[in-house]
């Protein structure tokens, strides 16, 4: 199908064919749903990297990556090189012995070397762990990384510059590593330069290598904390990742119709960066531009500046990410008419977008070029590589899931007064590295993934319209009175409703009486507000900040329909999520029990009776 109309009186979308998505459905006894897409898969590859070899064959001129240098121009790579420098790397690598037990293991963050290193290793069958950075540049103790090392026992480290992570390496990797950096080696430890790798030679070592490679090779480990203190080293096999593609590639074909430019930031230690992005340019020959920005008051500026030179023809992002671009499109005509100059799509993951920066998109889309662009988003998963349902224009609106790709089988299975979803496909992962106990709990007994998130019709009379995203079942819990608080939607609610003055809320309440919240606020929201206030804690502390939080409260409990949706105090959090603690990634996502833990003391400071000063509490 095309999506190029839309209902009387509002403008259309830019025009984009979208492969038909649909459903059917058995209904068992017990009360499970399955609902399973009978769109048969599209045919995959067997490896990662036979992509890389076709476009080196079929376009090599073109650039497949291009990153900023050190006086601001582009560097490029185009397909033929990368191919070229791939295999000398592989060599290297094979030549080395490195093995799933002695995997490559990437510390720093997205780049060209990056990209090259990781490459070389799906080609030479050799796994390889992109590592979040903030492990070793913004943690205190190196704890997560420390375990992570512990548990891949690699056979090589790599960091683009030696100086920046010496301290993290000296103190989690082991003396006998081989530790490769693109510059400034630290002193007082042995490196090997990353240019020495591309001088490998291509053998019959490494063409047996990769000719071993099957599609239930694991191509790389991606780690994932979850609820837990440590992180999940989650595997990625060939399989996963190439029939993803598949699935993506079905529902996008425009994607394979002329090649793609995109501009992104996404880190590549997480999947929607790291498989889905990287994953859409290699699989259909299209050219990513590594955006060093991020969606921060300073990031932002450099995402600006690369959007002024690159014009995308999709752009993917995090709801952040599109908030924090919104200012600029509407202060700049000029910025927005270039990023809406070829743009077929927007993509956002990792959390729900909020209606008012849905709508901004679209108003600035219609005054710069006459038309919408259509916005998607999706459900999934690191254990699901990472794509298993994408919106339908039908259902593209804050909180919508929409329908399962081709290739997936999912089960509804009651849960309370819930649905929670399990998946089983091609795309799914085989388990937890070196942790089978953890492996054998994420399965139901028919082999269904435990997504652990719950799922609604968007339409109970209209069921293959799709799903709406109905919150994580590990995150909701019952108030004292047996009622069920349903986190992951009221945690949107809330930040729609506060916005722009709440960056991210955790909800609690778990046997209490009434439902609270722990705020983590937008300094630069409201800053305007406190007046001649400098620091984070005077700013909060501010009565004119409290008062328009007060306001906000009781404006968001007279909408509220019940306790289960009735928020009755708040506190505001000056001092930001943890890392360390495992409160949010560095993607942004907030990890709400772990949150609550760290923070068991303004939990019970929210409950304390009469209400404490630093408490904001309905009237």
């Amino acid at each position: 199908m095309s999506i190029h109309s839309s209902p009387p009186g509002v403008l259309s979308y830019r025009d984009i064919p979208l492969g038909p998505l649909d459903m059917e459905f058995e209904h068992r006894p017990n009360g499970e749903i399955l609902a399973r897409s009978p769109i048969p898969l599209p045919a995959y590859e067997t490896k990662v990297t036979d992509r890389l070899v076709h476009w080196a064959a079929t376009a090599p001129e073109r650039v497949f990556l291009a990153e900023r240098a050190g006086h601001g121009e582009w560097r490029k790579v185009t397909y033929a090189q990368t191919l070229t420098k791939v295999r000398a790397i592989a060599a290297a690598l094979v030549a080395r012995g490195l093995s799933p037990d002695r995997p490559v293991a990437i510390l720093s963050g997205n780049g060209i070397d990056h990209a090259l290193l990781g490459l070389a290793a799906i080609y030479a069958g050799v796994p390889y762990a992109p590592i979040s950075p903030a492990y070793a540049t913004v943690s205190s103790d190196f704890g997560k990384l420390r375990h992570i090392i512990d548990l891949l026992t690699p056979g090589l480290v790599y960091a683009e510059d030696g100086c920046v992570y010496a301290a993290a390496i000296e103190a989690t990797v082991p003396h006998d590593v081989e530790i490769v950096v693109s510059q400034n080696p630290a002193a007082g430890r042995a490196v090997t330069e990353f240019a020495s790798l591309l001088t490998g030679a291509p053998s019959p070592a490494l063409e047996a290598a990769h000719a071993a490679i099957t599609p239930d090779t694991i191509a790389k480990f991606l780690f994932t904390s979850g609820s837990t203190a440590n992180p999940k080293g989650v595997i990625n096999t060939h399989r996963m990742m190439c029939s993803n593609q598949a699935m993506i590639g079905y529902f996008l074909p425009f994607l394979a119709n002329e090649p793609q430019v995109m501009l992104d930031w996404l880190p590549w230690n997480h999947t929607f960066g790291g498989n889905h992005n990287v994953g859409i340019a290699l699989h259909n020959g299209g050219t990513l531009y590594i955006d060093a920005g991020k969606p921060t008051p300073a990031g932002i500026l450099e995402t600006v500046r690369n959007l002024r030179e690159i014009a995308p023809t999709i752009y993917y992002n995090v709801p952040k990410g599109f908030e924090s671009l919104v200012p600029h499109l509407q202060g700049d005509k000029e910025l927005a008419k270039h990023f809406f100059s070829r743009l077929r799509l927007n993509f956002f993951a990792g959390a729900g977008l909020s209606q008012h920066v849905w709508d901004a998109l679209d108003d600035i889309a219609v005054a710069t070029c006459g038309e919408r662009i259509l916005m998607l988003s999706g459900l999934g998963a690191t254990e699901t590589a990472p794509s298993a349902f994408f919106t339908t224009p039908e259902t593209a609106r804050s909180g919508g899931v929409g329908l399962p790709l081709p290739g997936n089988a999912v089960k509804l299975v009651p849960n309370g007064e819930k649905l929670e979803c399990r998946i089983k496909g091609p795309h799914i992962t085989p388990g937890y590295w070196r942790n089978a106990e953890m492996t054998s709990a994420a399965f139901d007994e028919e082999g269904y993934y435990c997504l652990g998130d719950a799922l609604r019709f968007a339409d109970v009379a209209r069921p293959k319209l799709g799903f709406f995203f109905d919150g994580r079942v590990t995150e909701d819990f019952k108030l004292a009175t047996g009622t069920w608080v349903s986190v992951g939607p009221l945690r949107a609610r809330f930040i729609q409703a506060f916005a722009p003055f709440v960056k991210e809320v955790v909800i609690a309440g778990h046997n209490a009486d009434f439902v609270s919240a722990l705020v983590f606020p937008d300094l630069d929201a409201c800053r305007p507000l406190a007046a001649g206030a400098g620091s984070a804690a005077e700013i909060l502390a501010h009565a004119a900040v409290r008062k328009k939080f007060a306001a906000l409260l009781a404006a968001f409990a007279g909408a509220a329909t019940g306790s289960s949706n009735k928020v009755t105090r708040l506190v505001l959090l000056a001092e930001p999520p943890s890392i360390d603690l495992g409160e949010i990634t560095d993607k942004g996502s907030i990890n709400q029990r772990a949150v609550l833990k760290a923070r068991a003391d303004l939990v019970a400071a929210l409950y304390a009776e009469p209400p404490l000063p630093t408490v904001i509490a309905l009237g």
